[in-house]
């Protein structure tokens, strides 16, 4: 069997896997949101034999809300990447000092009119690919002080061999350890009731709103980070954390190394003493110098501030972030700045509609060739939340970028949410590359207007281990894309609007 009849069959064996849990799974209904944790106890249906169904999820849900045990990652990341039944663990009757957990995601996915420079050679072509991701939990410790976490994770990719397809590191990652930690916590530190946790290994992070360092969630890829992470918390009034770690270079097929070329660490203060007045502070240190153009080598501070107020219903809300970078890129002088807002307001009304409005101001670079760099370097952070999917898609990054929009947000029922966004784009410096597209015009001549986009999208989640998401994107490439300089970089029909669409499931047991 060769390479790509290997490949194939994996696809039709993970789909056939992905296609028996739904069997499995189908006849669980309604959940708590799972972006809540912990969740509460669940109401299930009986279509699936009930013999399996009594036992395995009353033990499985036994692990949810009162009786929840935390595994090591809990205070690193997003709740909602935890919090969901062990249905696998329950089934193998393990003890509760051993978490195992699986987890999929096929997604389905295609665009058409490619854009980016490294895709010429696909003289215009529409890029359709399926991405599967699977990750595997084992851990030890249960609610002990000294706790053990490995997860594995495959990311693989079909159908993305036609030339000009869109393929790298973020779309690929094959047989790799994602964490691989140890984790010891201490409760009221010396009787102030303070909690204090250590981790020590291969790690994923959440900070803040996760625009600067995130564990990626669409994403088929996710970053880690070897090193070492401390915080102390006064129970969910404040928190200070700071850590220390090596960013994770990430390899399609062989397992992924450490660099120690590369150092990143940082600290950051939340404060929730105020509900409408909650603060977050950080600061984040760089040196990347892997790389071996010394142009490229990446020296930064950042420096910034969150305040925000949580969305509630019959309140406004908003959430302001200021970041600021000072350093060096290579041998020219680096200060840049990003700057978010966002306005909403959630209304007293069937399906709890919340209206926001955003604005984003991210500094490009002025001129290019000269002494000073004034382009904002995103870090390890995500944009899906924010931008709109990314997978093979999203063109637009967290530098030299100007967007104001809107998003209307609904739940028709509790495990229903649908949205529509609408962002206008421009470039904050003409002279400045477009994102990760590698085009530029260095004369600035093509203005910076690169259009606008409408997104619709459907979440559904049956239970916290089943969820659903189909969405839809329609790019209006803007006048940047018919300027001469750019249209010569372009694929062939790659100033033509795009038309995106994505179908995922997602199950985890």
């Amino acid at each position: 069997m060769n390479q790509t009849e290997a490949k194939k069959t994996c696809g039709v064996i993970a789909a056939a896997i992905s296609l028996i849990v739904v069997g499995l799974l189908g006849g669980v209904a309604l959940a708590e949101d799972p972006s809540q944790w912990p969740p509460g106890p669940m109401t299930r249906l009986t279509s699936y034999p009930l013999e399996l169904a009594s036992g395995i999820t009353q033990q499985a849900d036994a692990q949810t809300g009162r009786n929840w045990i935390e595994p090591a990652d809990a205070v690193l990341i997003q709740q909602r990447e935890l919090a969901w039944s062990r249905y696998l663990r329950s089934a193998a009757h393990l003890p509760d000092w051993l978490d195992l957990g699986l987890e999929h995601r096929t997604r389905f996915e295609s665009y058409d009119h490619p854009w980016r420079a490294s895709q010429q050679n696909g003289n215009g072509s529409p890029d359709t690919q399926v991405a599967l991701r699977s990750r595997v939990r084992f851990g030890l410790g249960g609610n002990g002080p000294v706790r053990f976490l490995f997860e594995g994770q495959d990311s693989r990719a079909y159908w993305d061999g036609a030339p000009g397809d869109f393929r790298d590191t973020t779309t690929i990652n094959e047989f790799d350890i994602l964490q691989l930690l140890g984790s010891l916590t201490m409760n009221d530190v010396l009787g102030t009731g303070l909690r204090t946790d250590v981790h020590v290994g291969r790690m994923t992070l959440d900070f803040g709103r996760r625009r600067l360092i995130a564990r990626n969630d669409f994403r088929n890829t996710t970053n880690a980070f070897d090193g070492v992470h401390w915080q102390i918390n006064q129970g969910r009034i404040w928190r200070f954390r700071a850590f220390i770690v090596e960013p994770v270079i990430r390899d399609d097929v062989r397992l992924d190394e450490q660099n120690s070329q590369s150092l990143f660490w940082g600290t950051s203060v939340e404060s929730r003493h105020l509900p409408w007045f909650q603060v977050d502070a950080y600061y984040l240190g760089l040196n990347d110098r892997r790389v071996t153009h010394v142009e490229n080598h990446r020296t930064y501070s950042t420096f910034g501030g969150r305040l925000y107020k949580d969305p509630k219903p019959g309140e406004p809300d908003y959430d302001v972030e200021s970041a600021w970078q000072i350093g060096t890129r290579g041998l020219t002088h680096h200060v840049a700045h990003f700057q978010h807002v966002d306005l909403g307001y959630t209304f007293t009304l069937p399906w709890t509609p919340r209206l926001v409005f955003h604005f984003d101001y991210v500094s490009g670079d002025h001129k290019p060739d000269d002494s000073q760099d004034q382009g904002f370097d995103t870090l390890f952070g995500a944009r899906r939340f924010e931008y709109g999917p990314t997978g093979i898609f999203l063109p637009f990054f967290r530098t030299n970028l100007i967007s104001p929009g809107w998003r209307l947000i609904v739940n028709p029922t509790r495990n229903w949410t649908l949205q529509v966004k609408h962002r206008v784009w421009h470039l904050a410096q003409n002279k400045d590359v477009f994102g990760s597209s590698g085009l530029r015009d260095s004369t600035g001549t093509s203005g910076g207007s690169l259009g606008h986009d409408v997104e619709l999208r459907a979440q559904h989640a049956v239970t916290a281990n089943l969820d659903f998401d189909v969405g839809y994107v329609h790019w209006f490439k803007g006048s940047h894309f018919d300027s001469p300089a750019i249209l010569a970089q372009l694929p062939s029909s790659g100033n033509k609007d795009s038309d995106y669409v994505y179908v995922q499931m997602r199950i985890r047991i």
